[in-house]
Formats: structure tokens, C-alpha cells, sequence
């Protein structure tokens, strides 16, 4: 298995991501070659908590321009973790 630490990269704060916590759902960043198994994994080892489910997504980068410049933002992986009922996280400070 790979470094929890390498897995996790950061968590997403956003309004969306807080409605979820009340469904006892946490968002996070992920590298992209992680799976859903290795992902589960890195939480519970972190956190101390019991992962019932992983969705993932990929979110593709977002046309840009600089002056005359075109380019895209860069893409990356999102993760929605489903914790057992009654457990949370402390990270997102709610």
C-alpha cells in the first residue's frame, strides 16, 4: 500500500462539501492513480474511521486564457467518502 499521506492530498472546502458532512459525507483531493480501495485505506489509517463507501470523480481542467496565451487549468481527482454512522472528522473543523 502507498503512503496514506501520498493518497489524501487535501480536503475540499466548499458550501457543497459542508451540506454533505450532515449526510456524514467528506470530500477530499486524491492522487489520480489512486483506487477507491487504496483511498478507503488512507482514510481509516489517518482519520481512525470506519469508510463504508468511496465515489470518485475526475474533474477535467477548465479552458483558459493569458493575453493571447490558451491553455487549461490543471485536472484532478476528487474523492466523496461515506463514514459509518456517528463517526467524524475533525479536519474540517464542523
Amino acid at each position: 500500500m502507498k503512503d496514506p499521506r501520498q493518497v489524501i492530498l487535501r480536503p475540499i472546502i466548499s458550501e457543497r462539501s459542508y451540506d454533505l458532512i450532515e449526510q456524514n459525507r467528506y470530500t477530499f483531493e486524491v492522487a489520480k492513480q489512486a483506487s477507491k480501495i487504496e483511498i478507503g485505506q488512507a482514510i481509516e489509517s489517518i482519520f481512525g474511521v470506519t469508510v463504508l463507501s468511496v465515489n470518485t470523480m475526475n474533474v477535467s481542467g477548465k479552458p483558459k486564457r493569458v493575453r493571447y496565451a490558451k491553455g487549461t487549468t490543471r485536472s484532478w481527482k476528487k474523492a466523496i467518502v461515506t463514514l459509518k454512522e456517528g463517526e467524524t472528522i475533525e479536519a474540517f473543523g464542523v
